[in-house]
């Protein structure tokens, strides 16, 4: 079964490598007096390591050198000829992470409906009694505090459609605020229609920012604040917003993009590229549409007339 999965990301992440190299190469610069380029290959290519590391993330494994040493160069060794040692397998995964990046903002975003979903959830990397122990991220990671209580590290804030589907993220340090407009208006560039969120994201200023760039922002209201008018379909939209806690809890719990066992800084961006990348080709999401149906159906008529759903 995961040898199939991973015939599938392959495909998906050679073609668009082999679509890189081409673009790459009209870009490469050339010394004037030497007409040489340096093109040397490594035994495994760009689109084999990320194929691996976006397997691993996967769910089926919890320690990357148990998955690498004891999984792929056993049952995975005819699929990959040339593996090399565990160690230069790590070293070579770093320099394939531009490539990485590119093919996860090319290739595993799904497409704005309408209807987006965003929230934030904390990235944790160690415990809070070894917060002055941790070297690092020192100087980098900061403290910050959550409704689950104090926390040392980054905050990853995430834009869903109804789909389920991945649109934007943007990490950020633990003290930065979920309504910090840098953050929201850097993820909203290609959104459009209607944006939920919690009571976290309750901020005036912030709603006229997104409201001049063609997004409605809708949210709860505190005790103390007077009840917005909202149609019946906001209403029901607005209590299916959980879809997106969900969809944290699989980037955690399935993913593992949440952990405390990070050597290096390049590793724990590339855990989080790998375990974004990995949900993507997951074949079933966290969706609305099948709630909203069992519900009330008739919603879904007056939403797709409105085309902000899909009949």
């Amino acid at each position: 079964m995961l040898e199939v999965k991973i015939t599938e990301i392959f495909v998906s992440v050679d073609d668009f490598c082999l679509h890189f190299e081409q673009e790459f190469k009209q870009y490469q610069l050339v010394h004037p007096g030497n007409a040489k380029k340096r093109n040397r290959k490594t035994s495994l290519v760009d689109s084999e390591i990320i194929s691996i590391l976006i397997a691993f993330h996967g769910g089926q494994f919890r320690n990357f050198k148990h998955f690498y040493v004891n999984y792929v160069s056993v049952h995975l060794k005819h699929c990959f000829p040339a593996l090399v040692s565990y160690n230069r397998f790590i070293e070579l995964s770093h320099r394939s992470a531009i490539v990485f990046m590119l093919y996860l903002h090319h290739c595993c975003r799904g497409e704005c409906t309408g209807i987006s979903f965003i929230d934030s959830t904390v990235l944790r990397v160690c415990h809070n009694k070894r917060i002055k122990r941790n070297k690092v991220f020192k100087d980098i990671a900061e403290v910050g505090k959550s409704s689950m209580g104090w926390f040392f590290g980054f905050k990853l804030h995430l834009i869903i459609n109804d789909k389920g589907e991945i649109l934007s993220f943007y990490l950020t340090k633990a003290n930065v605020d979920d309504r910090n407009a840098k953050a929201i208006t850097h993820m909203t560039k290609e959104i459009f229609g209607k944006l939920f969120g919690d009571k976290g994201y309750i901020s005036q200023a912030l709603a006229d920012i997104l409201f001049n760039d063609g997004i409605q922002l809708i949210t709860a209201v505190r005790r103390n604040m007077k009840s917005k008018a909202l149609s019946n379909e906001e209403k029901l939209l607005l209590r299916k917003r959980s879809v997106i806690e969900t969809v944290n809890d699989e980037l955690k719990n399935i993913c593992q993009v949440e952990h405390t066992r990070h050597r290096s800084i390049s590793g724990f961006l590339l855990n989080i590229i790998s375990a974004i990348a990995a949900y993507s080709f997951f074949p079933k999401k966290p969706s609305i549409k099948n709630d909203i149906r069992e519900t009330n159906p008739s919603i879904i008529k007056q939403l797709a007339q409105q085309k902000l759903i899909a009949a």
